[in-house]
């Protein structure tokens, strides 16, 4: 019995099955007849219990990650993929204005900003306006469009900056302290042709951050056209002023104008698409060489 029992224990039966088994059929039954009512029972070996069992781990093919193991190895989140731009911060007022054409604020002009940077791929975006701007709009200070607001602030992209009435006299909170703050937080771009100098007085950083982050426009027929070059015609492009790593360009050789007439050999500083780049010999050594003669040795080698 006890051999038997080692036996079939072996090929991963359980005891209790062996044992019930055994019970009805006798300690004297031949193997095959126990292995048959084991089958009969439905009795399953342990390995094959464990295979018919689904594995809780997912098999991964070679020289490949999930996507949850490879964020954590990499310490990056790449599920945005508009990570690489930078966050842009909008002065409402300034943009509203200008689209108005200084005499109305215009909401469809923050609307036409917001777009445009949507459509670039950015996802955080900020504009920054009054909280007094939610009043009905006055004669001195008509808004269109003021329904655009509502929306914006529905989708959090539209921030208020505080404000309040004192004595019938409105006190306003200064809107462009929080827009220079969160930019510079974030490090990310001001939208404004406004150049904050007094903000750029009052801290150094600021003044740094302005300079170099702020993003001029123009509007032009309903269309936000920011400059190509925002720092000027030797600075960065547009695309990579928006980006967190921007992209360098290839070095591009300029051919040398006088061509095959350079008298200049290996110390000319342009380019000759009719030498190899490998090395270049001198006017000197081009000519021993056409002719058959001997290189010029360097002066210790003459020595």
């Amino acid at each position: 019995h006890q051999s038997k029992l080692d036996f079939f224990c072996k090929l991963g039966y359980g005891k209790q099955d062996i044992c019930k088994v055994l019970e009805n059929l006798g300690q004297e039954a031949l193997e095959d007849d126990v292995l048959k009512e084991l089958i009969r029972m439905g009795s399953k070996p342990q390995a094959l219990e464990s295979q018919a069992q689904p594995s809780s781990l997912k098999l991964v093919a070679r020289g490949s990650c999930s996507t949850s193991l490879g964020l954590k190895w990499l310490g990056e989140d790449y599920s945005d993929s508009s990570n690489h731009l930078r966050p842009i911060v909008i002065d409402g007022s300034n943009v509203a204005m200008s689209h108005g054409n200084k005499v109305v604020f215009s909401c469809w002009g923050i609307q036409l900003a917001v777009d445009w940077f949507r459509e670039r791929g950015h996802t955080y975006i900020k504009v920054f306006v009054p909280l007094w701007r939610k009043e009905p709009p006055r004669q001195d200070s008509p808004i269109a469009d003021q329904h655009i607001l509502k929306e914006l602030e529905r989708q959090s992209i539209l921030v208020y900056t505080p404000s309040r009435k004192v004595k019938g006299k409105r006190v306003v909170c200064y809107d462009d302290r929080y827009i220079v703050k969160v930019a510079y937080e974030k490090d990310g771009v001001i939208v404004s042709n406004d150049h904050y100098r007094d903000l750029q007085n009052e801290n150094p950083e600021w003044k740094w951050f302005i300079e170099q982050r702020l993003l001029m426009y123009s509007f032009v027929s309903n269309r936000f056209m920011p400059p190509d070059d925002p720092l000027g015609r030797h600075g960065p492009t547009l695309s990579n002023f928006l980006s967190k790593k921007p992209v360098l360009p290839e070095p591009k050789w300029q051919p040398c104008p006088y061509g095959k007439k350079c008298t200049y050999g290996n110390k000319c500083k342009f380019y000759h698409p009719e030498r190899p780049h490998d090395a270049q010999l001198s006017v000197a050594d081009e000519l021993r060489a056409k002719i058959g003669g001997p290189l010029s040795l360097g002066k210790e080698e003459e020595k």
